[in-house]
């Protein structure tokens, strides 16, 4: 990274003798770099840098500003290995998984570049005769992004190539924790094309950088994924300046075993779901619901299952010292609420690794079954019927993801109707999502518009309603 802020075009030094360390959390004594953080001030130079490209940028044939992001799909390709190279080694995230992620970010890219062919409005009938109606739908102005350290690729991606496409530009903070990788993203961007100004990158805390862009008065939106606490902070912020948000929280999932299930699919989609990425997704299967006469046999294929997922080797650390002090405290709370049966402690290695964790028979007035927790810490609980297993899995105040191992077509059809929850999976993983679908949840999990797919497009952009008299009588004297 070259520095920490990229703006008008250009990397930029903040001002400032502060100093924070950028760590390996595999190896907290591999420095990977200092950095200056941004302030208020940096913040300004790029929101006015944002304002000032606004106009060109809009007035910019959508199709073209989808060309500029499929050129970014070319150079992703050819930096791929690049950039999952320097989120494992920032983030802590495995490189097959790290790589993974940057082909997801790669899709989002390609979805996004067909969209400048297809930003749509709708034409409509009048109630006034010689009068021709429709929609056309165009960019706010300046928005800005606050993205996660979890997916420090993927969620940028998805929030900036939307906003880009529609005509919008855009001031970007990524996380403290992951700021090199979110730098590559915008050298891409900048490599593709963009001209300068229409994306402009802050890298600070939260506190200070974030709280910069929630009150700037020329930042017209503001999409954040993070932390509910931080989340209804940035929802009452922005509600009371008029601002539209969106907000992608945290997440509680359940996967349920049904007694008809397959019961060696659903144990390894539970594994990866609970265990890969270290926990550290807000789709991961953190409560898994067992029919109670299954208990014994996914208990002892469960174990089985979590064993094959190895710290250091195919799961990676905690993020940080903070998220590790985090996970070790809550499997502290869940032995005392409930029986821990594999797992449950630190790895004696450099870095902030904890081992694959299970609690068996766990009531669902435990911290542990309705916190969301962040780590490689599973949750099972028991039941009888599918409508019990449906209670257990709608108690909580969450709602982003679930599935359902079964073969009745009839249970099915009523957990995809009546599960809260804003994705619905069937016989595979609580985890992923698509470029073409709607990404989100309810509940505590999400607020405003859904993200990805057309979603995406329409949360950066507002409807205009075009009234077209071609006989110019204007009278509209019989429309009720």
């Amino acid at each position: 990274m070259k520095a920490s802020c990229f703006i008008n075009g250009e990397w930029v030094e903040p001002l400032g003798d502060k100093l924070v360390d950028n760590l390996n959390p595999a190896d907290p004594d591999d420095l990977i770099q200092q950095f200056k953080p941004a302030g208020a001030r940096e913040v300004g130079l790029a929101i006015n840098a944002a304002k000032s490209a606004f106009e060109r940028w809009k007035n910019t044939p959508a199709p073209a500003r989808g060309r500029l992001l499929l050129k970014a799909v070319e150079i992703s390709h050819r930096r791929a290995e690049e950039i999952a190279g320097v989120m494992t080694r920032e983030q802590g995230k495995v490189y097959p998984e790290a790589l993974g992620e940057v082909k997801k970010g790669i899709n989002l890219l390609e979805y996004y570049a067909g969209a400048g062919f297809r930003l749509e409005g709708q034409s409509l009938p009048s109630e006034s005769q010689d009068c021709f109606t429709y929609t056309i739908r165009r960019p706010l102005g300046v928005v800005g992004l606050i993205t996660p350290w979890n997916f420090p690729w993927a969620i940028p991606v998805w929030k900036a190539a939307p906003a880009l496409v529609a005509g919008n530009t855009v001031v970007f903070k990524p996380a403290e924790l992951t700021p090199g990788t979110a730098a590559l993203m915008v050298e891409i961007l900048e490599e593709a094309g963009l001209p300068a100004g229409v994306l402009n990158m802050v890298a600070g805390k939260g506190s200070v950088t974030g709280e910069a862009i929630l009150n700037h008065p020329d930042i017209k939106a503001v999409s954040f994924t993070g932390s509910n606490e931080i989340g209804q902070h940035v929802i009452s912020t922005c509600a009371s300046q008029m601002k539209k948000v969106t907000c992608e929280l945290g997440g509680k999932n359940a996967l349920i075993i049904m007694e008809d299930a397959d019961v060696d699919a659903a144990i390894t989609a539970t594994a990866v779901g609970a265990f890969g990425s270290t926990g550290q997704r807000c789709t991961a299967t953190s409560r898994l619901l067992v029919h109670r006469s299954l208990r014994e046999q996914v208990m002892v294929k469960l174990k089985n299952a979590a064993k094959g997922f190895v710290p250091g080797q195919n799961v990676g650390p905690s993020v940080d010292s903070k998220q590790y002090k985090t996970v070790l405290d809550y499997i502290e709370i869940g032995k005392k609420e409930a029986q821990i049966v594999l797992g449950g402690k630190p790895i004696n290695q450099k870095g902030y690794f904890i081992e694959p964790t299970i609690f068996d028979d766990v009531s669902s007035d435990c911290r542990i079954f309705q916190e969301e927790i962040f780590g490689p810490v599973l949750c099972v609980s028991y039941f009888d019927t599918f409508e019990e297993a449906l209670k257990l899995a709608n108690n909580s105040k969450f709602g982003l993801a679930g599935s359902l191992f079964t073969k009745d077509m009839s249970q099915v059809l009523r957990y995809a109707e009546m599960l809260e929850a804003g994705m619905v999976h069937v016989n595979e993983p609580t985890i992923g999502g698509e470029a073409q679908l709607p990404f989100g949840g309810v509940k505590a999990t999400g607020y405003g518009d859904r993200e990805m797919c057309e979603d995406g497009i329409n949360f950066f952009t507002e409807t205009k309603t075009v009234f077209l008299n071609y006989s110019g009588s204007g009278d509209r004297s019989m429309v009720r």
